[in-house]
């Protein structure tokens, strides 16, 4: 028996002898991720910026550190109301019976995590599943080798394997890890590979989670502040160089401000990264082939590339670059970008803007700069996208009270706060029979037993009475 598989047949054996964990057991595990959080953060810091080769600390304290406090100290403060049955309405033929749904854990749980934010994509939806009394087999990314082995080790420091256990490995061990019959698989990635975990679960019927990522529009309105929109999207675009999946990934904008925001763009690229250490490298090599292959693609194909800066690059030489109006053939406009280059069409009104945006996959994220209540109502009712922010960019994520997660091909499935929790809960259905003024051979399916009669013909004429 392969080793992956008696241990995780163990986790299955320890949830069904103590399918529920008290609010005491739940809370102390997610106060012990924190501690191992604080007591190793230096560290943390360090391992992720080795596998960048190099990232802004600010950036990893944002993103990573504080993104985890935020939502353990969130999923702690409410967890013991979001742990109680919840009361359901109970029709009146049924009563006085009583119905409510009762918050249980699935079981195990898998965790699929992905390189671009190594510790907070792999924790946040961890601290959901501990909060919902779930044992967690958490899978981080290969690509982030040096932050996935520490942070197994430290979980190995912090927890008992039958809590939380780490599985690092390449495609093969994430291919077995996804063929896992868990209770609930939770995959963050590409679109391409979330379609292959798809399918692996589809062989266990496992309920999953799908967060992915999609081509990301910015639409920019007539009335909409030109430098405070070139400010906040650049801001959006190159945190992380823009491996983020809600980064913003092209900007429609009206043809008489496009010049406006071109230029307003490389002011502001000059002002906000001057130095050339604020900005986050390529997470490895075969990434920054990537953007480099995108750019000859856009090139070759006739659109015109405009550098944000002569001299500053990231420190592996790639240069944050817009791409003017490109075709709709071009590579940049069929892949999600994931890296600092920033595609810029013009359209003529909001109907043309909003066709653009439909002519493709759902988005994971929308962001609508302007002040016209009337044009952004339009678009948000007649878009899809996993999530809206408008006149900024990023911070829908960040508000663990808001869902996360796409819809289509940008993922099924919501967490953070209260929507992680439900995420790995099974609500089950309870209704309790209490007869008529204590009189029980009047309550519940009573009346309906055999034998069938006029009693049995009264009955149906009162509960099929049309409304």
């Amino acid at each position: 028996m392969n080793p992956l598989l008696y241990d995780f047949e163990q986790n299955k054996l320890a949830f069904k002898a103590e399918p529920h964990t008290t609010m005491e057991v739940r809370k102390n595990q997610i106060q012990r991720l924190i501690t191992m959080l604080n007591e190793n953060e230096e560290n943390l810091c360090k391992v992720i910026e080795a596998d960048f080769g190099y990232r802004h600390p600010v950036e990893t304290q944002l993103a990573e550190i504080l993104a985890i406090r935020q939502e353990a100290a969130s999923t702690i403060k409410n967890l013991n109301r979001w742990v109680k049955p919840i009361k359901v309405k109970t029709p009146l033929h049924l009563w006085p019976s009583k119905s409510y749904l009762l918050p249980q854990a699935k079981g195990v749980v898998g965790i699929m995590s992905p390189w671009n934010y190594p510790l907070s994509l792999a924790l946040i939806p961890t601290i959901s599943a501990l909060a919902a009394g779930n044992r967690v087999w958490l899978k981080p990314s290969d690509r982030s080798p040096r932050t996935s082995g520490y942070l197994a080790t430290l979980i190995t420091q912090y927890f008992n394997p039958l809590e939380i256990q780490v599985i690092n490995g390449g495609p093969e061990v994430s291919e077995y890890f996804a063929n896992l019959p868990f209770d609930h698989l939770f995959f963050t990635g590409s679109t391409i590979t979330g379609q292959l975990v798809s399918k692996a679960a589809a062989e266990n019927l496992t309920p999953l989670t799908l967060e992915l990522g999609g081509k990301s529009p910015v639409v920019i309105d007539l009335t909409a502040s030109i430098k405070d929109c070139a400010s906040r999207v650049l801001y959006g675009k190159l945190f992380n160089a823009g491996q983020t999946c809600i980064a913003p990934d092209y900007i429609l904008v009206p043809h008489t401000l496009r010049d406006e925001l071109i230029a307003n763009l490389k002011v502001t690229y000059a002002s906000m990264y001057a130095q050339q250490t604020q900005l986050t490298n390529a997470i490895d090599d075969r990434q920054q082939t990537r953007w480099t292959a995108l750019l000859e693609d856009a090139a070759l194909k006739g659109a015109q590339l405009i550098p944000l800066s002569d001299t500053h690059q990231l420190l592996n030489s790639f240069v944050p670059t817009l791409i003017i109006d490109p075709i709709s053939s071009t590579k940049i406009m069929q892949e999600e970008i994931f890296g600092p280059i920033l595609p810029i069409i013009s359209y003529s009104n909001l109907s043309e803007a909003i066709a653009f945006i439909n002519s493709k996959p759902n988005p994971l994220a929308l962001y609508w700069f302007g002040r016209h209540r009337g044009r952004l109502s339009e678009l948000l009712h007649q878009t899809q996208a996993g999530g809206v922010t408008v006149n900024d960019t990023l911070l829908h994520f960040s508000n663990s009270y808001l869902p996360f997660g796409g819809i289509g091909a940008s993922g099924m499935g919501n967490y953070h706060g209260q929507h992680g929790f439900n995420t790995f809960t099974h609500f089950k259905p309870v209704l309790s029979m209490k007869g008529f003024l204590g009189l029980r051979r009047i309550g519940g399916t009573k009346l309906a037993h055999p034998p069938y009669g006029k009693k049995m013909g009264y009955l149906m004429k009162i509960l099929g009475k049309k409304q």
